[in-house]
């Protein structure tokens, strides 16, 4: 059996129809149009493209998130004689605590896991028949580039559906960034007194 793809319908010349790899779809487009060989025949109604994985690609790099705000330093500092001059300076001991290397390690993890639901997410688009889904490597540049990329092929084969994981992605940027400017903010306040005295 040939592979999938656009290929001269039988039935009409001056057309291509689009074979799934075991038979003829419903969808023609004219052989001269150049978006032939890379277009994408729309979904079945009712496609399953919001799978665990993709909200596990949007998600999972923020959870890093609820151990910073759990992370709790207490400022300690010491102070330098060099020359004349005494220079306080922080201790690092104080910032660098079980907790810091816990968020560390879990932003690490996080990383690895994301590349891994973006390639199930991939195959699972592959399998739901979407051609050649959005590359599931672009999630070692970014996740948010990989749920851009995939949300904007889906969205072109099963509209009005597909953006959904973009909307989702960029409510939890927001939220994650004002707790996180909140956070900071908390800290500098602890650290100040500290510095004054």
């Amino acid at each position: 059996m040939p592979a999938q793809g656009w290929y001269p319908a039988p039935d009409r010349p001056g057309q291509v129809r689009w074979w799934d790899g075991r038979m003829w779809t419903p969808y023609y487009q004219p052989m001269y149009r150049p978006s032939v060989m890379i277009g994408r025949p729309p979904l079945r109604a009712g496609a399953a493209i919001y799978r665990w994985t993709i909200w596990l690609v949007a998600f999972l790099p923020y959870t890093s998130l609820l151990l910073e705000l759990a992370w709790n330093p207490t400022f300690r500092y010491r102070t330098v004689t060099s020359g004349r001059s005494q220079v306080r300076i922080l201790d690092a001991t104080s910032v660098f605590t079980p907790l810091y290397f816990a968020i560390f390690v879990s932003a690490i993890l996080a990383y690895g896991l994301v590349i891994w639901f973006a390639y199930l997410d991939t195959k699972r688009l592959e399998a739901e028949g979407v051609v050649r889904p959005f590359h599931w490597a672009w999630a070692f540049l970014s996740p948010i580039v990989y749920v851009i990329g995939r949300s904007v092929i889906v969205h072109q084969v099963a509209r009005p559906r597909g953006l959904a994981p973009v909307w989702a992605l960029m409510a939890a940027f927001v939220i994650s960034y004002g707790l996180a400017t909140i956070k900071m903010v908390s800290l500098f306040s602890t650290m100040a007194p500290s510095i004054s005295t």
